[in-house]
């Protein structure tokens, strides 16, 4: 096998003829360039300077060079002093020796780490000037420029000062300008309504050993004292011993309070003072209310005594589910919705209309972070006013049953409440419901969740035969039920 690495011979080729006419030699030429090249002209010879020219200019001496001091001058003593202002090497320095050669060297090498050159540039192609590069002399002037600006401003300044007169700091029997009363409140304006509210309106402090907690009430029968709060207000203190329940009045008084009844499948409950001469709050009525209707808001929320906020009635007839925490309160109310801010410690106060006539008790609000967010719920004063007068006379509320466990569903065209279990012996047993029965409707009116069946059936007496309406293996059924006592 050859090796490829061995030297190999390589034969010479001899030059066309037309390659030898281009590029070869003449043969009447010895060497590379043919002789009698033109030669550049020569430079003329710059004539003699003028005679007074030489006496004015030219060396005093024969054989002294460069130019003559100046007429009855001597020649300056070289600085050779170290210092900022005179290097120690100035002598050999080529630029300051007017008789060094010329010469053409290479261009001006910097080492960037150790001697960088005046002017540095980053990375991004922009010039940065260094401070150690600005000139002393630049740098003295611009100090010195600054100091005095500095002393001449602050000069004036304090002169100023000082040559201004200063005004006595107190002027004894100085009068303010008054103003003539020009604010009115017309009749059902918000000021006028909690002139006439809140003092119906109570703030009601629970303790339980070491933990408190405040709420809200509303007077609604002042010749014997009754008052109307949330029952997850009062829940907790009912029958615990050591538990103290106090309301206290807009002026400032207050009054132990003792719980008259409580009803947790409507979050009502009544208390009662020993404290003659109440201001009794006027009940409106909810068949009233509309949509879009002012409102005002009264009661303690956070614990402020006596705070009002206004709004609108934003929804009516709203199916709301109530479960206080640390309370016994499982209910479902039809609220009235509104905008005016409520927040903890509104519960059990006055929600009153343009008039000031309550229309429901604050109960619940709306909120992801627990504080209000506009969207606040009442319980409708007819309800208020069918439970307190039941509980005052029994100290407990009648409400129906229909016996049925369901939760909310939809198919996407209808929606409807999926019976879960049916308990037996209710109602709902005795009229032929099942397990997985759909409620859509009572007594012709549509239920849409399970909220608006329970609130459908409360509003009922026990003893009443109500019709509901069924989706059974995909088909429509009435049953007739009649009502329980829960």
């Amino acid at each position: 096998m050859p090796d490829r690495l061995a030297p190999r011979s390589v034969t010479a080729q001899s030059p066309t003829p037309g390659q030898q006419a281009a590029f070869g030699r003449p043969a009447a030429v010895d060497g590379s360039f043919a002789d009698g090249r033109p030669l550049p002209p020569a430079r003329p010879t710059p004539p003699p300077p003028a005679e007074a020219l030489l006496r004015a200019f030219g060396p005093a001496r024969t054989g002294q060079r460069g130019l003559q001091d100046p007429p009855g001058g001597r020649p300056g003593r070289r600085r050779t002093a170290t210092g900022p202002w005179w290097k120690s090497d100035a002598r050999s320095d080529p630029w300051r020796d007017p008789y060094a050669p010329a010469g053409l060297t290479g261009p001006a090498v910097y080492d960037e780490e150790s001697q960088p050159g005046p002017i540095v540039v980053d990375p991004k192609g922009r010039k940065k000037v260094r401070l150690r590069d600005v000139s002393i002399r630049l740098s003295v002037l611009v100090l010195l420029a600054v100091l005095l600006v500095a002393a001449v401003g602050g000069g004036v300044g304090w002169y100023l000062t000082k040559t201004q007169d200063e005004t006595p700091l107190f002027a004894p029997g100085t009068q303010l300008s008054e103003v003539e009363p020009g604010i009115t409140r017309e009749p059902g304006s918000v000021a006028d309504i909690a002139e006439s509210v809140i003092p119906a309106v109570v703030s009601i402090e629970v303790r339980v050993g070491e933990v408190g907690g405040t709420g809200s009430g509303v007077v609604i029968e002042g010749e014997n004292g009754y008052i109307v709060t949330n029952n997850h207000v009062v829940s907790g203190a009912d029958g615990v011993e050591g538990a103290e329940i106090r309301a206290v009045f807009s002026d400032g008084s207050g009054s132990a309070a003792r719980i008259v009844g409580r009803d947790p499948a409507s979050d009502i409950a009544v208390l009662k003072v020993e404290k003659p001469g109440l201001i009794t709050a006027s009940l409106g009525s909810s068949g009233d209310v509309v949509v879009g209707d002012p409102v005002v808001a009264i009661g303690s929320p956070l614990g402020l005594a006596g705070t009002v906020t206004s709004g609108i009635v934003s929804a009516l007839e709203r199916p709301v589910r109530l479960a206080g925490e640390g309370s016994d309160t499982n209910a479902v109310i039809s609220a009235v919705q509104t905008d005016a801010p409520i927040n903890p410690g509104n519960s059990g106060g006055a929600l009153v209309d343009a008039t000031g006539a309550v229309i429901g008790i604050n109960t619940a609000i709306a909120s992801v972070g627990g504080g209000s967010v506009g969207l606040g719920f009442a319980i409708p004063v007819d309800t208020v006013r069918d439970i307190s007068e039941q509980l005052i006379a029994t100290g407990e509320a009648v409400h129906a049953s229909l016996g049925l466990n369901t939760r909310s569903v939809t198919d996407g065209t209808r929606d409807g409440a999926l019976v879960l279990n049916v308990e037996p012996g209710s109602a709902a047993a005795a009229a032929g419901f099942e397990e997985q029965d759909v409620v859509i409707g009572v007594e012709g009116e549509p239920v849409g969740s399970s909220e608006e069946l329970v609130v459908a059936v409360d509003s009922y007496e026990p003893g009443d035969t109500i019709t509901v309406e069924v989706v059974r293996d995909g088909r429509s059924q009435e049953f007739r039920a009649t009502l329980d006592r829960a």
